[in-house]
């Protein structure tokens, strides 16, 4: 039985910057915790004899021709960005010291 304590999930909620209280990391921990049982208990049936079903609805791809088409000018796109620098859109760093 593996256990997902409330420690990770506040460790995941760091990581993706989202907020919860104490209260919704102990219920997030309880139910993760029975999301991974059941797929370890999924783990355990006997897949011995069955195909692999790679494409069970035999969906076939549509693909069109790529075709060339203007496109806004850089300077007119970047009038629409909320910050730009040097030609590019300026976004708040997401990868840093923790």
């Amino acid at each position: 039985m593996s256990t997902i304590d409330t420690k990770t999930v506040k460790h995941v909620a760091y990581l993706v910057r989202l907020g919860i209280s104490e209260e919704e990391a102990q219920t997030f921990s309880g139910q993760f915790s029975s999301i991974i049982d059941y797929f370890n208990m999924l783990n355990e049936v006997d897949t011995e004899n069955v195909p692999p079903a790679s494409d069970i609805a035999n969906a076939e791809n549509v693909l069109r021709e790529d075709v060339v088409k203007p496109s806004m000018s850089r300077e007119e796109f970047l009038k629409n960005a909320p910050k730009s620098e040097r030609g590019y859109v300026k976004v708040p760093t997401v990868l840093g010291d923790e």
